[in-house]
């Protein structure tokens, strides 16, 4: 307290002009109308400034917010779309044009949770992602990973808190898939040399296949929901000596950049693998 009044006692005449010159310009700017109008316009453009400033830094800093409200948007819109919703073939016939999802929960064939990757590498032949989701939160293995720009991977082991994803990156990695356009359907996989392109076989020669055509998952996928982006192709082969195309896909998924991602589980998936394998070993 001291030190103040000694600061202003050393500065008492120019704290005092100071003080004259403050009251001098809100008169005149106050009781002129011209002046008033200049700097009402100087101040609104200085003030509008610096909140445009301090608004970019506010955004930047709420960026992760955004995203973690973008993803729960998404989450929700997904759990609604009608390709979830798969009952079983009866003859009854539905006349209403609109219905309450909540009441076809009983038919929903997928169900979705999101998750934050929190490590992993795509520089080798076996490419796994780690995320933050495991066994306490519902994660089980064999459930579907996709990205906002298409299909990521597969869980292949979990923890309680923790799952690692084998990356469509990895040359154990198959999924089925088809044609936009056609429809027709082939094996999508990996052949280890480039990470922004797979390689889709055993398609028919008989199918017109052009540059840029879209390559989405196919319903006969028992892990991944039906109509999710692959990818789209880049080139083709032609090999004489076989009946099917090969065809160069590049992915829509950026694998390097991959932050959240969406765990889909079938939720009929257990029920299919017990018939299939009662049958497979009725026959043997």
């Amino acid at each position: 307290m001291r030190n103040i009044f000694l600061f202003i006692r050393r500065y008492f005449n120019f704290l005092f002009f100071l003080a004259l010159q403050v009251l001098a310009l809100s008169f005149l700017f106050r009781y002129n109308k011209f002046h008033e109008a200049a700097f009402m316009g100087v101040a609104s453009e200085v003030t509008g400034r610096i909140n445009a400033r301090y608004n970019n830094v506010e955004y930047y800093f709420k960026l992760k917010k955004a995203n973690e409200a973008l993803v729960q948007e998404n989450l929700r819109l997904r759990e609604q779309l009608r390709s979830n919703y798969q009952p079983a073939d009866t003859a009854v016939q539905l006349v209403v044009d609109s219905i309450r999802v909540d009441s076809l929960l009983r038919f929903q064939k997928y169900h979705y949770m999101e998750a934050m990757v929190v490590g992993g590498f795509v520089t080798t032949q076996t490419n796994f992602y780690t995320i933050h989701r495991g066994s306490d939160q519902g994660v089980k293995v064999d459930m579907a990973v996709i990205g906002p720009s298409g299909i990521v991977g597969r869980v292949v082991n979990v923890s309680a808190n923790f799952a690692t994803v084998m990356s469509v990156l990895s040359r154990q990695f198959r999924v089925d898939a088809k044609l936009k356009n056609s429809g027709e359907r082939g094996t999508v996989g990996w052949d280890g040399v480039d990470p922004h392109y797979v390689q889709m076989r055993n398609v028919s020669k008989s199918v017109e296949v052009k540059r840029g055509d879209t390559i989405m998952t196919s319903e006969l996928s028992s892990i991944f929901p039906p109509n999710i982006l692959i990818g789209t192709v880049d080139t083709f082969y032609n090999d004489p000596s076989s009946n099917f195309h090969t065809l160069k896909l590049k992915t829509t998924t950026n694998f390097s950049t991959v932050q959240y991602v969406y765990l889909a589980q079938n939720s009929q998936l257990e029920e299919q693998k017990l018939l299939e394998a009662a049958t497979k070993k009725t026959n043997e």
